[in-house]
């Protein structure tokens, strides 16, 4: 009996030694899980920072496309009426200048038409 009672300081060591050593593997593994979580994080982040950019330059474009287009469909009407204006001027000139023979073609173009939509 007497011998174990002089062995409990070197299994107290052994117990210290092995608790030391899993108190050591536990602290690595978590700062090896702090630094991949990190890692990961950082990853994420850098993605979602060229996504949003990516997304950001393709509205920039779309916003500019949309804006060029109204602009040219803008243009393209003011050239549409100017034409229909310059026509309009153009026939009431005539009418003006031939009242006779404008009558006369309304009326035959009247006629023409009616004769169309009869069918």
């Amino acid at each position: 009996m007497n011998k174990q009672v002089q062995n409990p300081e070197p299994n107290g060591s052994r117990i210290d030694e092995r608790a030391e050593r899993v108190k050591q593997a536990t602290s690595n593994a978590v700062a090896s899980t702090k630094e991949a979580v990190d890692r990961t994080a950082d990853h994420v982040e850098e993605s979602l920072h060229r996504a949003t950019d990516k997304a950001a330059d393709a509205a920039h474009r779309a916003s500019d496309k949309a804006a060029h287009v109204s602009e040219r469909s803008r243009e393209v009407y003011d050239e549409t009426m100017d034409r229909a204006d310059a026509w309009l001027e153009q026939a009431r000139e005539y009418v003006r200048e031939k009242p006779v023979q404008s009558v006369a073609i309304a009326l035959g173009a009247g006629w023409l038409l009616g004769r169309i939509l009869r069918r």
